[in-house]
């Protein structure tokens, strides 16, 4: 006898929800009649944001809008789609009961942390910003806290000293899709793994914005690095102020000869090329890539944070 196909709906609108689609769509075992993104109007959300229309053509899925996941609007929306499963991944918004309970057998979300490490938000730039040498991806049953559901899946890496946000994003994205070609076969089967989180080793994560992108050039070359890292591409960048154009920094590194320059912090001690190094806090920082509107900053300016 013929197993009947599980009925899948996705709701996000990142790099995740992309990678997701893709894997949903060349799963044996599995239907997509829905996808739920972003409004135009709202994609400034997300500054991975992807769009995911050709993804949701190429599944045959319908591909739908929403503001916010426990609408009424979204409610029927996903409850007609008849789904199996609700993935909710790359969204960023908390699931009420009533969302919770469209799926006939449960609602699964992503995080790209090692849960129960990391709850919440900016989990990846969180990591490089506390210099964790570990990180993994997450998959786990939705429930009504913050990513405080059982585990389904989690793919444990190890992180660079100098990694960068694209570097540490890439290597999630790479995880969640072998979790997924490891777990979908499983879901479809009927199985449905289950691991309960330790609250013994639970730590939580707070928002970040692009202001928080700002460069504090009192603290040290090592600390002004690792912001640039844990903040750069996909995310806003890190920056600082030359009167009131902003310089927008995307990778740096740290630079050797601090005991040669006396020098105010913020203040820029040689320019090679495009390369700008400017005293810190404490030693040396070169801005490697980075851009400003108009003139280039002249040499002995000093940087504002």
């Amino acid at each position: 006898m013929e197993t009947q196909a599980m009925r899948a709906v996705v709701v996000g609108a990142v790099g995740s929800t992309a990678v997701l689609v893709e894997e949903l769509a060349a799963a044996a075992g599995w239907v997509l009649p829905l996808v739920v993104t972003l409004p135009p109007e709202l994609h400034k959300r997300h500054s991975d944001l992807v769009d995911l229309s050709p993804l949701a053509a190429h599944a045959g899925a319908l591909l739908a809008t929403a503001a916010r996941t426990n609408d009424p609007e979204t409610l029927l929306l996903v409850r007609a789609a008849k789904p199996d499963y609700v993935f909710v991944v790359g969204w960023s918004q908390l699931c009420s009961s009533d969302f919770l309970g469209i799926a006939a057998k449960g609602s699964i979300g992503y995080h790209p942390a090692p849960l129960p490490r990391l709850r919440g938000r900016a989990a990846i730039p969180w990591t490089i910003l506390l210099d964790e040498p570990i990180s993994a991806s997450s998959l786990f049953w939705i429930g009504a806290g913050t990513d405080d559901g059982d585990i389904l899946a989690q793919q444990y890496f190890h992180v660079a000293r100098d990694e960068t946000a694209q570097g540490l994003y890439d290597k999630h994205m790479d995880a969640l899709r072998t979790m997924l070609r490891g777990l979908l076969p499983r879901l479809a089967a009927g199985e449905q793994p289950r691991t309960a989180q330790d609250e013994r080793y639970a730590t939580w994560a707070t928002r970040r914005t692009a202001a928080d992108g700002a460069i504090d050039w009192r603290q040290s070359a090592v600390a002004i690095d690792r912001l640039v890292r844990a903040v750069g591409r996909p995310y806003p960048g890190a920056f600082t102020r030359l009167g009131d154009r902003r310089i927008t920094v995307w990778s740096s590194r740290l630079a050797a000869g601090s005991e040669r320059h006396h020098a105010l912090p913020g203040q820029i001690v040689s320019r090679q090329g495009m390369v700008l190094t400017v005293q810190t806090g404490e030693g040396l920082l070169d801005l490697v890539e980075w851009e400003i509107e108009g003139r280039l900053p002249p040499l002995h300016a000093i940087l504002e944070g």
